[in-house]
């Protein structure tokens, strides 16, 4: 019965891991992109995906649980930018 609570605990960890790592990783590509891309776009402005991304990954940082009711949150956001808002800022961009 531990060993599937250490199971648990390890599958819990990667998770919490993989999702910072990303959380970062958009932020970090958040931050490269150009201001007007992201008004061309007809997306939310960069200082308010900076603010999203920013406080989801700070949060993440304090909450390492990432079932937590904000790293929930976080997480869609972050997939929503990077599914729906980087692609769109690569196309008007033109750089990988």
């Amino acid at each position: 019965m531990l060993a599937v609570f250490t199971v648990q605990n390890a599958l819990m960890g990667v998770i919490a891991l993989v999702l910072l790592i990303l959380e970062a990783w958009a932020f970090l590509d958040a931050v490269s992109r150009r201001p007007d891309a992201f008004v061309a776009g007809d997306k939310l402005t960069k200082p308010a995906w900076l603010i999203i991304l920013g406080v989801a990954f700070a949060a993440h940082l304090l909450i390492w649980n990432p079932i937590s009711l904000l790293n929930l949150a976080g997480t869609i956001a972050v997939l929503v930018y990077l599914l729906d808002v980087r692609p769109v800022l690569r196309s008007l961009t033109r750089r990988p």
